[in-house]
């Protein structure tokens, strides 16, 4: 999950060559700075962050360094409890590890509102913020706001979602959500063996259609069950059309079912609306591992319905990881910095403008009862006190959790 940390150069030398880095002009190249001297900035991996955040402290130099804030957009608080829970502590957290005071960056989430986050982006534009962090509700708002930005001087990054259609030379930090949809693809094939499910029959529900995750999710499952549908060892029923809303989950799942009585399995895209169709199955007496489901985020009720054997498990996506790249590859940005391409690993297509947009990816990880306590229990997402309460606990037990 981690690896090796990579630092080419001490905080001294770089805050010596602070003013040689503060006098480089821009040009048009991933919206930033001229190229520095490899030796005069610090290296970091993209690999290499930590649950601790102590690699953010050898971006002090560059913190010191930089001119304006750092504006952090967040969605809202439904669609997924992660950006309340994890995302705006952890980004606050790295800010202020790397030397950040509060007055030097905001975070604030547009509770499910697009007019909402314009309102909150055109106050930190004219705060003064230097960089924006955009994740947006959808890709025609996000990309007004980051044409909005741009026009003001201000650098931009897609955080966890692409924004599409936004400026060519924006960055992009997500977790490599082709690869979050194998897992999930996998672990439901993975499941449905261990389940003993014969003649698996099984309905695909997709996220929203308007967040590009959601069809690179879709991507990377259907590239799973694909040959399975196609040899004839899987029967796809269905694939309605797909949603973030776990009310809408819940309603589209019973009406599938009610349709086409011989589903037995069916393809979740992340823990939220696992949690809805389970609801449902759970209503309707099904048993406990019988009726695959699948997930992602690594949510307290979807690490719950693991362990008592309603969803096969879940993409466990260390936010920490994502939300000290996010903040790290802003603080270059601010102190007008090229970012090294140990950070910038990668490139993803943004399909509305044919251009392939310099990105950030860390790595997800599948999650079951088998490997819970020494991922999202041992890096601290959850607790065990949290975790294990009532009914839970004996599963608990069983899985040695500790």
């Amino acid at each position: 999950m981690v690896g090796t940390r990579k630092y080419l150069a001490p905080i001294g030398i770089l805050l010596a060559a602070g003013l040689v880095l503060s006098a480089c002009g821009g040009d048009d190249d991933g919206g930033t700075a001229a190229p520095s001297a490899s030796a005069s900035v610090p290296q970091i991996d993209a690999s290499a962050f930590t649950a601790d955040f102590s690699l953010m402290k050898q971006l002090t130099g560059l913190a010191a360094q930089g001119q304006g804030k750092i504006g952090v957009l967040l969605p809202d608080t439904t669609t997924s409890t992660r950006y309340v829970q994890y995302d705006a502590p952890y980004l606050k957290q790295a800010f202020e590890t790397a030397g950040l005071s509060s007055d030097q960056f905001t975070i604030q989430n547009a509770q499910g509102s697009a007019s909402t986050m314009q309102t909150q982006a055109d106050a930190m534009i004219s705060g003064g913020a230097s960089v924006l962090l955009v994740d947006p509700l959808d890709p025609g708002s996000g990309a007004a706001i980051e044409a909005k930005a741009e026009a003001a001087g201000a650098k931009v990054i897609d955080y966890d979602r692409l924004v599409t259609g936004g400026p060519a030379d924006r960055y992009y930090v997500s977790f490599d959500n082709v690869k979050v949809g194998e897992l999930i693809g996998q672990g439901e094939v993975d499941c449905i063996t261990a389940w003993n499910v014969s003649k698996p029959n099984i309905l695909v529900m997709n996220g929203d259609p308007s967040d590009n995750n959601a069809k690179l999710f879709a991507q990377g499952y259907h590239s799973v069950l694909d040959p399975k549908f196609d040899d004839g060892s899987y029967v796809k029923v269905g694939e309605p059309a797909g949603t973030w809303t776990p009310s809408v989950a819940a309603t589209t799942f019973q009406q599938q079912w009610t349709a086409h009585k011989n589903i037995n399995a069916v393809v979740t895209p992340n823990d939220d609306n696992a949690n809805a169709v389970i609801a449902v199955l759970k209503s309707s007496k099904i048993p406990a591992k019988s009726f695959p489901t699948t997930g992602q985020d690594a949510s307290l009720p979807g690490l719950q319905n693991i362990l008592t054997g309603y969803q096969c498990g879940t993409v466990y996506k260390p936010i920490y990881l994502e939300a000290q790249a996010a903040a790290a590859l802003a603080l270059y940005l601010r102190a007008g910095v090229t970012p090294p391409t140990t950070l910038v690993n990668a490139k993803t297509t943004d399909t509305e403008i044919g251009k392939d947009i310099a990105s950030v990816y860390t790595t997800p990880i599948w999650v079951t009862s088998e490997n819970m306590n020494d991922t999202v229990v041992k890096d601290g997402a959850v607790t065990k006190e949290k975790l294990c309460g009532g009914e839970v606990a004996s599963a608990c037990t069983d899985a040695g959790i500790s």
